[in-house]
Formats: C-alpha cells, structure tokens, sequence
C-alpha cells in the first residue's frame, strides 16, 4: 500500500543579488547615505559588499525600480529622497520597519483611516455570499488562535481579515493594496497585541465588522473599523513592544 506523501518543507534561502539588494536597501532607508549622496565607487562598493561588479549593477537596478536610487551618465547613482520610494513595496516596507519602526505605524494607521471604513461601506452594499464566509472564517482564525497559548498565527489570522474586507469591497485596487501593505499591518498588529487585554478586545469589533456587512448596513460597517482602528491606535501608544521601549520583545501573540 502506497504510503500518504508527506508535507514538504520549502524553506527560500536568498540568492547573492536578493541579499545585495537587501543590504543596500537597510543601508539607504537606515540613512547610511543621505538624499543627494552618490553611492562610493561601484568598485569599491562591490569590494566591500563582496560580490561582483555585476551583482553590484542588478542590485542598483533593482533599487532604481524601487524608486530609491537614480543613476545617471555624468553624476554616477544617488539616493533619492523618501518621496520618490515606493513605499507599497514589500522590501521598501520592511527596511522602513527596521530603519523608522515608529513612522511606519503612524503611516499604518493613518493609511487604515483613510481606506477601511469605506471599503467597509462598500463591502456592505456590495459583498457576495463568498466574501460574508470569508470574513466569517479568518474571524473564526482569530478566535481560535486567541484561544491557544502563545497566541501564534493570531497576526495572520487578523491580517486574512483585513485583506478579506478589502476584498470584498468589489474594488481590486483596494484588494491590491491590502496584499501590498500585509508587512506594515503585521508591523502594527504585533505591537498593538503586546498590551495586556488587546487580543481580547479586539474581537467583538471584528465581529461587529461582519455583521455588518453581512446585514447590509454600510453605515454601521464603518463606524465599527473606525472603532476598531482608533482601539488599535491606544493600544500601540499603550503596548510595552513600541520601538525603544526597553521593556518590549518581538513577541509571537499576534493580533
């Protein structure tokens, strides 16, 4: 008898041009070079980083693509200034994290204000039977990992949600950019859990969500994201994981 396949593991070990990109990428969000300022010699840089000159080269190309470097004939590669980033981009997102932890979650949350209460309002005038179940399965997620110990794959649980509620607006530009910005909500969800209560709290407002949209009542959708944002936002000024608080960890509850 044929025995059952096993799961197999895919564990992603970067290639020298994902971890070229990678390092170049920390050292410009972390402010190594300032807007303006060329990059060192590609020799010496290629040097320094260890790879070769064409390594070095689809790296640079990489970052221009990410709107963080400009290369020109005369005046060689410059750093641009953040403006010009393109910070929907997962990599740009996660060195902004390392780099800027505290900037990241205030353009978090201002972002969420701007763009979920209205993809609530329209999810509610224009979610399928497909989107309601959605919604209901990532919350039955969340109540299932907060009731675990560790709380883990709580944050995973809560981000499925958000990226459904966008989905569910009928917008695929809304739908995009939840699947853009998964990093910095994770960034978000993980500090704000951190305060003693959160996990719990957060939970009726989630459901209040679905009902909602499931009841057809736009109005009342988004006053429940909105409470739900503005809960997250005093829990991220109240959690023991804001950056340079000492008494944070990286934690592994989740939100």
């Amino acid at each position: 008898m044929a025995s059952r396949g096993r799961a197999e593991i895919v564990v992603h070990f970067p290639t020298m041009h994902e971890r070229v990109v990678d390092e170049l990428g920390r050292r410009i969000a972390g402010g190594a070079w300032e807007p303006g300022d060329p990059l060192p010699v590609e020799d010496a840089l290629a040097a320094e980083i260890g790879v070769s000159r064409g390594v070095l080269r689809e790296a640079v190309k990489s970052l221009v693509a990410k709107g963080m470097l400009h290369v020109r004939p005369r005046t060689g590669t410059r750093v641009l200034p953040p403006e010009h980033w393109n910070h929907l981009d997962r990599d740009v997102l996660r060195w902004k994290q390392a780099g800027d932890a505290t900037a990241l979650l205030r353009d978090t949350t201002e972002l969420r204000r701007i763009v979920e209460p209205e993809a609530a309002r329209l999810a509610a005038d224009r979610a399928g039977p497909d989107d309601v179940r959605a919604l209901y399965d990532s919350l039955a997620a969340m109540e299932a990992a907060a009731a675990e110990p560790g709380r883990g794959g709580y944050v995973e649980a809560d981000i499925t949600f958000h990226r459904a509620l966008l989905d569910a607006s009928g917008n695929r530009l809304l739908g995009s950019l939840g699947r853009a910005v998964d990093i910095a909500l994770e960034h978000s969800f993980l500090v704000s859990t951190q305060t003693p209560g959160a996990v719990e709290a957060s939970l009726p407002g989630h459901r209040a969500i679905v009902r909602a949209v499931e009841a057809r009542d736009p109005a009342a959708a988004a006053a429940a994201v909105l409470a739900l944002i503005e809960a997250a936002e005093q829990e991220i000024a109240d959690s023991p994981g804001m950056p340079g608080d000492s008494g944070g960890s990286s934690g592994d509850t989740g939100r």
